[in-house]
């Protein structure tokens, strides 16, 4: 892959203007779960495809728009890549050491809401199509980007927006938003995501908050109500007790296997970075902590509320509790049915008072890690990263591939920018700039050598 000189130079010599350019995406808010700025951010992207020469369009949905915007090359073949420009929300904001929304460059990093999870790995995808389009011209293959605003909230509307555009989506192969590299500095290629069922549960048992006095013995709390209903879910054992919630797991292959043996045992990584003493089920380390990790569905209670929280003391019987709780799928469950098996659970366990919120879902999906297009991504990264990609079978995470997967029939490579201290959801979220450039590198030769 000689013939990258050219692009390489374009790509450090004009790597401050891209900063700067990525400096005013992040600075612009797009907070999906408090719909703050998506409609402006949206459309400062379409800007940004259209000075690329890309015809670009923002597409209504339901929810926050999606930006589609396609540019053809020479050859037939059709890349598509997608992005999210929405972000998370920036609190506790007494924890960053700079404006989430003012970014801010220290220390070879930078800093800000979004700059990794997602608008960084977009504008290194710009940079890289700029360096070929000074370097050449005219890009080797047709690019279509669709790059949504609900990401961070479920993608509740993105689904219907994919089936309802089967055809103007039509491509050969898709780069999905993340990636980057693990603790060792090894580049991964992530090739599937769990799937997920996120729910509210809450039950209401009095009219109002009452005296713990007068209704402690004689009125029905609703946190304990909460609690006993929560408790029925998973038993100390960590077995889900749903009746059929195991019914369509898929096991993983012996392929699966042989790709997770191959990766770090990160026990002591997770310890020293999360704090954990201990895992759960009497685990250790080595490949059956790897294969619990991501092939195994879950039910995790994200946050409880009811009553009095505050500093001292309210002696108060509670009227309303709640709680979010997110249930992790694999191969080949979906979220409607889990649904369906949750709430028939609750009515059996006498606990048909409980109300479910259906928050969001998703089903997962996987790419065949043999696929040619997985085979061309791994390949690329070598020259750039000064090693082999190293392939993971699926991740514990979530995301919207399914659709790009089932109904778009795409195989799916990831590449990216990420490094495990990156921050993303958290304070002081940030970037690596010798990632932004590598990335950069990465998705130009991938581009090229596709068209081929």
């Amino acid at each position: 892959m000689s013939d990258y000189k050219n692009i390489d130079s374009y790509l450090e010599k004009n790597l401050d203007q891209s900063l700067a350019e990525l400096s005013r995406y992040v600075a612009q808010p797009s907070i999906s779960a408090q719909n703050i700025g998506l409609r402006e951010c949206a459309q400062l992207v379409k800007e940004m495809l259209e000075a690329r020469g890309f015809k670009a369009e923002v597409m209504p949905t339901e929810g926050a728009p999606v930006v589609f915007a396609e540019r053809k090359g020479k050859s037939d073949k059709t890349l598509l890549i997608y992005n999210h420009y929405d972000v998370q929300p920036p609190e506790p904001l007494e924890l960053w050491e700079s404006p989430p929304f003012e970014p801010a460059i220290r220390g070879g990093k930078m800093y800000g809401r979004g700059v990794s999870d997602d608008k960084g790995h977009l504008m290194a995808r710009l940079h890289a199509i700029d360096s070929i389009l000074e370097t050449e011209g005219d890009l080797p293959c047709n690019i279509k980007f669709i790059i949504e605003g609900e990401e961070e909230t479920a993608s509740v509307h993105l689904h219907d927006f994919i089936r309802n555009h089967k055809e103007k989506l039509s491509a050969d192969a898709c780069i999905w938003e993340f990636g980057g590299v693990d603790h060792r500095g090894v580049p991964m290629q992530y090739l599937g995501l769990r799937g997920i069922c996120y729910v509210e549960l809450s039950v209401e048992s009095l009219g109002t908050d009452v005296h713990s006095g007068l209704g402690g013995s004689i009125f029905p709390n609703a946190a304990w109500r909460l609690v006993w209903a929560l408790n029925s879910l998973k038993g100390p054992d960590e077995r889900i007790r749903i009746p059929g919630f195991y019914d369509d797991v898929k096991q993983p292959s012996k392929r699966d296997r042989e790709l997770m043996e191959a990766l770090p045992d990160a026990a002591e990584e997770y310890k020293s970075r999360y704090g954990v003493k201990e895992f759960i089920k009497g685990l250790k380390g080595g490949i059956d902590l790897k294969m619990e990790e991501v092939f195994t569905p879950t039910c995790t209670i994200c946050g409880i509320t009811s009553g009095y929280q505050g500093p001292g003391s309210k002696t108060v019987q509670p009227a309303r509790a709640s709680a979010k709780v997110d249930f992790r799928l694999v191969p080949d469950q979906k979220p409607d049915t889990v649904l369906k098996q949750l709430r028939a659970h609750l009515d059996a366990e006498g606990f048909n008072d409980v109300q479910i919120e259906f928050l969001g879902g998703e089903a997962a999906a996987r790419t065949d890690p043999d696929d040619p297009f997985v085979k061309l991504v791994v390949k690329t990264s070598e020259e750039v990263f000064e090693m082999p990609m190293q392939l993971v079978p699926t991740v514990g995470g979530s995301g919207p591939n399914y659709p790009f997967v089932h109904d778009l029939n795409l195989p799916v490579a990831t590449a990216g920018l990420g490094y495990p201290d990156t921050k993303a959801h958290a304070p002081n979220e940030n970037i690596r700039i010798d990632l932004y450039l590598k990335h950069a590198r990465h998705m130009a030769r991938v581009i090229k050598e596709f068209a081929k």
